[in-house]
């Protein structure tokens, strides 16, 4: 969470054509807010009650926190898989550019539960006081992507060497989490808008092909290397805890729900924007099953600070859910 997460968004970005995205820009944007949002609320409630069946008493917050950390989606294997079937780009763009922007949120909802937590009920936050927090956190987080990132570009366009236009993207990514952490923005949403900046604007009119090549390589390395860290260090915890089947048997009761909360999350969205848009049939399903988990929702759930209850989380969503994105592809 601290550092790690930040590559991990920009190195997403970086690949993502913006012209896709903006063309379908509804459609996405409903899907990952609206979506995260239900997600969050429903995963949260079910999974509070699935624990407490099991007899895993958890306070409710940490449930939704669960919920949060949870409706990021990986869309790396999926993305994989479309590309070898005659799969329109119209879906192929609603799945990663949901993706990556659900993760921005999400990791902001994430940021504010935790912090609801953390503080207790005797803090008295208003529901005032959370939306300016969110607001602080997206828009200021945006706005924070975009003035770093046209700053890289300008730093691009008045350079033609790839070993230090590489080094420019790395300092970019750096600088723009400092600088988040000091003005407490969020520092993913920051990172998503400067990796569009960076991979779009900057690949037509700023970096040469042979830059673009060395760019593009290092960072998809750096991609696989920090996921393969990340299931490395879910691996050292497993061994911290101790198993019990009560978490086992909760763990299969939370994959169906889910599975189901996906569904609606998504058929939500969609349903409402379809009368003013088309889709492509199935997209509904297909989104459904698309909604992978990986390296974001291990990275959060490895990032919260300790409380009564953190080993079911840990049991649920990385044994459960996610998987490095060489083997699921």
């Amino acid at each position: 969470m601290k550092g790690m997460l930040v590559f991990l968004l920009f190195a997403g970005a970086l690949h993502v054509n913006f012209d896709d995205l903006y063309e379908r820009r509804f459609s996405i944007a409903g899907l990952a807010t609206a979506g995260v949002i239900i997600s969050t609320v429903l995963t949260g409630y079910a999974t509070y009650y699935i624990f407490k069946i099991a007899g895993l008493e958890i306070p409710l917050i940490y449930a939704l926190i669960f919920g949060a950390l949870i409706s990021p989606t990986d869309p790396v294997a999926v993305i994989g898989i479309l590309k070898t079937t005659r799969t329109s780009k119209s879906l192929e763009a609603k799945i990663t550019g949901e993706s990556l922007f659900n993760d921005g949120v999400g990791i902001v909802i994430f940021i504010i539960l935790v912090a609801l937590a953390s503080a207790g009920p005797e803090a008295g936050y208003t529901i005032l006081d959370v939306t300016v927090l969110f607001v602080r956190e997206a828009f200021g987080g945006a706005l924070l992507g975009f003035i770093f990132g046209y700053a890289a570009y300008m730093a691009l366009k008045s350079i033609d060497n790839y070993q230090i236009e590489v080094l420019i993207t790395l300092a970019l990514v750096m600088s723009i989490y400092s600088a988040a952490s000091l003005l407490h923005m969020s520092g993913p949403i920051a990172e998503v808008v400067a990796g569009l900046l960076v991979g779009n604007h900057g690949k037509r009119f700023a970096i040469s092909t042979t830059t673009i090549d060395h760019v593009e390589k290092f960072w998809s390395l750096l991609d696989e290397i920090l996921h393969a860290v990340l299931f490395l260090l879910i691996g050292l915890e497993v061994f911290a805890i101790q198993f019990r089947l009560t978490y086992l048997l909760s763990g299969l009761l939370v994959i169906p729900t889910v599975l189901a909360v996906r569904f609606i999350s998504v058929s939500i969205p969609i349903s409402l924007l379809r009368f003013k848009k088309e889709f492509s049939k199935g997209v509904i399903r297909i989104l459904t099953w698309s909604g992978l988990r990986g390296g974001i929702s291990v990275a959060l759930v490895l990032s919260h600070p300790p409380f009564h209850g953190k080993d079911f989380l840990l049991h649920a969503p990385t044994s459960w859910y996610s998987f490095p994105s060489s083997f699921r592809a």
